[in-house]
């Protein structure tokens, strides 16, 4: 057989550049992973409630093995623990806990947002008008994951435009608790409208490259939802408060 009939000709490469796999396939674990992630974010599932592993097979119509290694990530990201004779349960979450997290937040995303006010360029304010239209959408519907996932690309965009990937990279390790207390602050009277805001501030400041008012309208953010957390948190936590 005469092999250079099928030598690749001009006609035929773009074909030939078809079978290239740009975006590998969403495993079977990654996709119970993003769910069972999103389900205990959402509180469909209680805090403390135990998370029985046939139970989840049967929710999630996935094996045992892959309802463990989604346990075991969880609590990679602090969404689940394991009590003593109880096994696998949803992380609670108090007051001292999330106060950390707000201060953690408060010291990273003050400085990328002032950073990214005083860097950001034409693309990048059109990209954060954007996110925010994204966001102002969702926030009118009242669908709290797509409210999350907008405001997580909000901040990815300051913080790489800003030029701190390390500090996102601490951020995202962080993202499912941030995520939750968000959720829960979120459930709060005008919250929905009150955040969407707060953040419009953030970005009315770096449209303008005024990285004083872009750190102040992030602080007040932050320590708004803040207040909301502990008063939503504390009472439960008791003295720690």
């Amino acid at each position: 057989m005469n092999q250079k009939l099928f030598a690749p000709t001009a006609e035929t490469a773009p074909n030939l550049e078809s079978l290239r796999i740009d975006t590998p396939p969403v495993t079977l674990r990654e996709m119970a992973l993003e769910r069972l992630r999103n389900a205990i974010i959402a509180g469909l599932f209680n805090p403390g409630q135990r998370l029985v592993e046939r139970t989840l097979c049967d929710q999630l119509g996935v094996s045992r093995s892959v309802i463990r290694e989604v346990l075991r990530h969880l609590e990679t990201e602090g969404l689940v623990e394991t009590a003593p004779k109880q096994g696998p349960i949803v992380a609670r979450i108090d007051w001292h806990q999330a106060r950390q997290i707000y201060d953690v937040r408060i010291a990273l995303e003050t400085t990328a947002v002032a950073d990214c006010a005083r860097n950001a360029d034409v693309a990048t304010k059109e990209k954060l008008k954007t996110v925010l239209e994204d966001l102002d959408r969702n926030s009118r519907k009242n669908d709290a994951l797509t409210i999350l996932a907008a405001t997580t690309e909000f901040y990815e965009t300051i913080f790489l435009s800003g030029g701190h990937e390390i500090a996102w990279d601490i951020v995202k390790r962080l993202n499912s608790r941030i995520s939750r207390l968000r959720v829960m602050t979120l459930s709060t009277t005008n919250r929905t409208v009150s955040g969407p805001a707060r953040m419009r501030e953030i970005f009315n400041a770096i449209l303008r490259n005024d990285p004083d008012a872009a750190t102040a309208a992030c602080r007040a953010h932050i320590e708004e939802a803040a207040q909301i957390a502990e008063s939503l948190l504390a009472p439960v936590d008791g003295a720690k408060s």
